[in-house]
């Protein structure tokens, strides 16, 4: 659900239907439903889109009887949010910017004005700071060498291919990561395909990770004001969680926790697995 500054929300006309709604659409195969997030939004109306805190997923009967799910998140626009050169077609004719207050007699459906009065308290811009459990990697037990050196596995090198589109989702232009070799190579794909700077730090190694570095860097991060992604290893995570001050969860390789935040303070935070 795509909003802006002075109170409005982006509404979308569908002939087909004849109806007023959110933009919205379908998962591609194998896709991501943040990456389709922002996809969808994208042809739809033509504007790029950075997404903030998750909505309640609408849960809705259709016409043919059968049930729908729709997952949303707040977002803003990266960029022009223009729309008065849109060009009309058989699947959106209209794309409109809309008062708050005249959205939800504009909009068609009831479980849409729901989720229009759910993101009214969090509509406003916030930012992400991504925390990432490392790809799949080789065995401990396997490895020989130094363990700062083990590697990924062909699984976690595609885990982190992966990983590119949904950290841009989320307007991640910085890049913390430990210095062990598994998590530089989980981050190296978004940090080569974006050109966002790449930090590299001992602290957030299982070897050199101690709790005063880890709540100094996650404190800068907070302070910020940009969205960041914070790169480590599975036993280092309560120490980062517990410094952000959320619930510990447990992450699977390539998972991460998103947090937003704005103005050092935390709005939400959702669980992404891959």
């Amino acid at each position: 659900m795509v909003t802006r500054k002075g109170g409005e929300v982006l509404l979308v006309h569908r002939p087909k239907y004849d109806d007023w709604s959110f933009p919205k659409g379908k998962l591609d195969p194998g896709e991501h439903t943040v990456t389709a997030a922002v996809r969808e939004v994208a042809e739809e109306t033509g504007l790029d889109v950075r997404l903030g805190p998750a909505l309640d997923t609408q849960r809705y009967r259709q016409s043919n009887g059968r049930w729908k799910a729709v997952d949303y998140w707040t977002a803003r626009v990266v960029g022009s949010d223009d729309v008065s050169g849109y060009r009309p077609n058989a699947e959106i004719d209209a794309v409109e910017w809309v008062p708050w207050k005249d959205a939800a007699r504009r909009l068609t459906y009831d479980y849409d004005r729901d989720t229009l009065a759910e993101a009214r308290p969090v509509r406003r811009r916030s930012r992400a700071l991504v925390v990432l459990r490392h790809g799949k990697a080789r065995s401990r037990g396997g490895w020989r060498k130094d363990d700062r050196l083990r590697p990924l596995v062909q699984l976690g090198e595609a885990q982190a291919q992966r990983l590119v589109p949904l950290l841009a989702a989320f307007d991640v232009t910085a890049v913390h990561s430990s210095s062990s070799t598994r998590c530089v190579q989980t981050v190296t794909p978004y940090v080569d395909v974006t050109g966002w700077p790449m930090k590299l730090y001992d602290e957030l190694s299982e070897e050199g990770a101690t709790t005063e570095g880890v709540v100094d860097l996650v404190d800068a991060l907070l302070e910020a004001g940009e969205g960041a992604v914070l790169c480590t290893h599975r036993p280092v995570l309560p120490t980062v969680l517990d410094a952000i001050g959320v619930p510990e969860v447990k992450l699977e390789p390539a998972g991460m926790l998103v947090v937003h935040h704005r103005k050092g303070r935390v709005l939400a935070s959702e669980v992404l697995q891959p």
